[in-house]
């Protein structure tokens, strides 16, 4: 009888949980988790410094923590078992390096080569990410590949690109100038922020709609704040930034751009912790 009941408990629930744990979906949910860590502290890093090189020296005082945070989550790559992928291994370890040696020189660099040396490294570590989902991703339950496309290819790129135009922008604020070419970068930055916030909100519904039961309904909420929360900042922008850039103090606009990082990593988290959920099984 015992076992009778128990086979009716594991079909009744098998639609929300499988039979065996996939432990390859855990290790690729803690390594992008610290993956976006590094990503973050990064972007922080170098928009700080390029607000700092600008003019702003209260700047300064936040950049050595988001160096220690990046160093953290370097940390954190390295202890994970996906570390022992020897194509993951070669491209982190290559990734930590370059930082250490940018880090220690940023601050004696022009600006705009200071913010150009960041957004290469951020690009490696973008290309890391993909790297590390499509190599596991035939091991990954349906949510799992779903998901982890998602947070790699449009959630990532979207904190990226809010990062560089949170990074750019308070530097043009505080030198109260704007050069044509930085006009241009900051149009081309917008044009990519609005074609990530549509494939973003698509993606999500689409996902949910199919996975449910993995989230929690506190998600459709945060879709909604990075919707309203990014044309706000697209508005301030293209209205005050881009025409009269000494009337927006460069902190306030700087910390407009991180409200928007922190609710995708919000969303980004809440991604992570579904595919963790989804990865236990009843065995």
């Amino acid at each position: 009888m015992k076992i009778v009941l128990l086979s009716l408990l594991l079909l009744v629930n098998l639609y929300a949980k499988s039979l065996f744990s996939n432990d390859t979906q855990a290790d690729n949910s803690k390594y992008i988790g610290a993956l976006k860590d590094l990503v973050i502290a990064t972007q922080k890093t170098r928009g700080l410094t390029n607000t700092y090189l600008n003019g702003d020296t209260v700047a300064l005082l936040l950049v050595q923590k988001n160096k220690q945070d990046m160093k953290e989550a370097i940390g954190k790559m390295e202890a994970s078992e996906l570390s022992a992928d020897p194509v993951i291994n070669t491209r982190a370890t290559a990734i930590s390096q370059a930082l250490i040696k940018l880090n220690r020189k940023a601050l004696k660099m022009p600006p705009a080569k200071a913010f150009e040396s960041y957004t290469e490294q951020i690009d490696q570590v973008l290309m890391l990410a993909q790297t590390v989902s499509r190599r596991n991703s035939k091991e990954l339950n349906p949510l799992g590949q779903e998901a982890s496309t998602l947070m790699m290819e449009t959630i990532l790129p979207m904190t990226e690109y809010v990062g560089r135009m949170r990074g750019k922008g308070s530097g043009i604020a505080a030198k109260g100038s704007i050069s044509e070419e930085e006009n241009l970068q900051i149009l081309s930055m917008i044009s990519e922020i609005e074609d990530l916030q549509k494939k973003l909100q698509a993606g999500m519904q689409t996902i949910m709609s199919k996975h449910s039961e993995n989230y929690n309904s506190s998600v459709n909420t945060i879709l909604q704040n990075i919707e309203a929360a990014t044309k706000d900042y697209v508005n301030v922008t293209k209205t005050t930034l881009l025409r009269t850039p000494g009337q927006i103090n460069p902190t306030d606009y700087f910390d407009q751009g991180t409200d928007i990082i922190t609710l995708l990593i919000r969303l980004y988290d809440e991604n992570n912790r579904a595919l963790m959920k989804d990865s236990e099984g009843w065995i």
